[in-house]
């Protein structure tokens, strides 16, 4: 099973009602062992930073073709302790529900779990972006796309 570094970030720009933008990096080798990467942004959104990593994410396991073993690395707690700490499991158990109202981003979330099935995955948070150059890239991406002028539409939550 191939081996697939994602890199993430995600920029709200410290409002929740937008702009947020994402960026994420895949570090991967071929069959020939060739060292490839593949960067992917996306145009402001009117969004929450939570939001914003979970779509950082969700590209990354996008663009994987087959099953593979990956490592995603992330800033984000909320999302790394959501499959570190089995609160992805307890949500699902409750019914997508939390104690003092409904799951946040469920939709996200759900999509991100059925992307999920199929990888042997495993989530590492990197603090403050410390000792990964990766990860200062995906801030980079995922400012300027909070910054750009080209406005998508968030998803709807469910």
């Amino acid at each position: 099973m191939q081996h697939v570094d994602i890199y993430t970030d995600g920029a709200a720009r410290g409002n929740p009602e937008g702009p947020g933008g994402y960026g994420t990096i895949l570090h991967y080798t071929d069959s020939k062992g060739r060292l490839f990467e593949r960067e992917f942004s996306c145009g402001y959104v009117k969004t929450t930073n939570n939001r914003m990593e979970l779509r950082a994410v969700i590209a990354g396991l996008l663009a994987l073709k087959h099953p593979c073993n990956v490592t995603v690395y992330s800033d984000s707690q909320y999302v790394v302790k959501a499959f570190t700490e089995g609160w992805l499991e307890n949500w699902k158990k409750k019914g997508w529900k939390r104690q003092g109202g409904e799951l946040l981003n469920v939709d996200l979330w759900k999509k991100l779990d059925k992307l999920a099935s199929g990888h042997e995955l495993s989530f590492e948070w990197v603090k403050g972006h410390a000792g990964h150059p990766l990860n200062e890239r995906c801030d980079k991406l995922a400012t300027t796309a909070a910054d750009g002028e080209d406005l998508k539409e968030d998803e709807p939550e469910e």
